[in-house]
C-alpha cells in the first residue's frame, strides 16, 4: 500500500527511524481500513428504509425578548428537508445540563454555519424554556436554536428518556415527507456493551485527543470550567 499523498509526500518527517517507519506504515494501513469501514457504515445509514412518521409535536421555544412561544416540530426544518436534533440531557428539575452533552453541542456550535448549508439544526431538552435559554447563554451558543420539549412525550417517543424520567444523550436525524415528519436515524452515546463512545465521531474533542500520545486519559467533561459562566 502506498503511504504517500497523491503528490508523493510521505506522512512522516525526514529523519524518522526504520522502527518508526514500520510502525507508522502499519498504522496507516489500519487508518485506511477504518476510513473505508466508516464510509461503508455511513452508506448503510444513508440508505436506511423509511422510519416511522412522527406527531407534529408542539414544543416551546425560548424568546430572549419576551415570553416563550410555541413551535411545531415541522416548523423547525425551515427551508431544509432534514433536521439534526441533539437531545440534550437536561431534566425539568435539573439546574444544569449534562456536561458531556454540552461538550458535543459546543462542537456543533463551532461548525454551525457549515452544517446549516445542508440541514436545520436544533437542540431539544426537557428543561423549561427559560432554563434552557439561560444554559445556552452561559455556554455561548449564540445562533444555535434551542427548544424545550417540556410537557410533551417527544423525548419518550424518540427514546431520549427512560421510563423513570432519566434523560438519554441521543442524536436524531428527521426528514420531511410533505407536511409530515419522518424519523430517519438515531444514535445514543451509550452502547449495548456499557461503553459510552456511541457519539464520539461527532465530537472534535475526542478525535483530537485520540491523536495525542497520552490520549484521553481519565478526563471527563465538567461544567466547572465553561467559558462565559457567571
Amino acid at each position: 500500500m502506498n503511504q504517500r499523498d497523491q503528490d508523493g509526500t510521505p506522512s512522516w518527517p525526514i529523519g524518522a527511524t526504520s522502527t518508526y517507519l514500520t510502525a507508522r506504515r502499519t498504522l496507516a494501513s489500519a487508518e485506511q481500513d477504518l476510513r473505508d469501514q466508516i464510509e461503508r457504515v455511513a452508506a448503510a445509514r444513508r440508505n436506511l428504509p423509511p422510519g416511522p412518521l412522527l406527531a407534529d409535536y408542539q414544543l416551546t421555544e425560548p424568546d430572549p425578548n419576551g415570553p416563550a412561544r410555541p413551535v411545531r416540530l415541522r416548523d423547525l426544518f425551515g427551508r431544509h428537508s432534514t433536521l439534526l436534533v441533539y437531545h440534550l440531557m437536561f431534566a425539568p428539575d435539573a439546574t444544569e445540563a449534562c456536561p458531556m452533552c454540552s461538550l458535543w453541542i459546543d462542537g456543533f456550535h463551532g461548525v454551525l454555519p457549515h452544517l446549516r448549508r445542508h440541514t436545520a439544526v436544533v437542540v431539544i431538552a426537557k428543561a423549561p424554556p427559560e432554563r434552557l435559554h439561560d444554559w445556552a447563554r452561559q455556554r455561548g451558543w449564540t445562533g444555535l436554536r434551542t427548544v424545550s420539549s417540556h410537557g410533551t412525550t417527544f423525548n419518550v417517543d424518540l427514546r431520549a428518556e427512560h421510563p423513570d424520567g432519566t434523560q438519554r444523550p441521543v442524536v436524531s436525524v428527521l426528514r420531511t415527507e410533505g407536511d409530515r415528519v419522518r424519523h430517519h436515524y438515531s444514535a445514543a452515546a451509550s452502547l449495548p456493551d456499557g461503553g459510552e463512545r456511541g457519539l464520539d465521531l461527532l465530537s472534535p474533542v475526542w478525535n483530537i485527543l485520540d491523536l495525542l500520545p497520552d490520549g484521553r486519559g481519565d478526563w471527563y467533561a465538567g461544567n466547572d470550567d465553561v467559558p462565559g459562566r457567571t
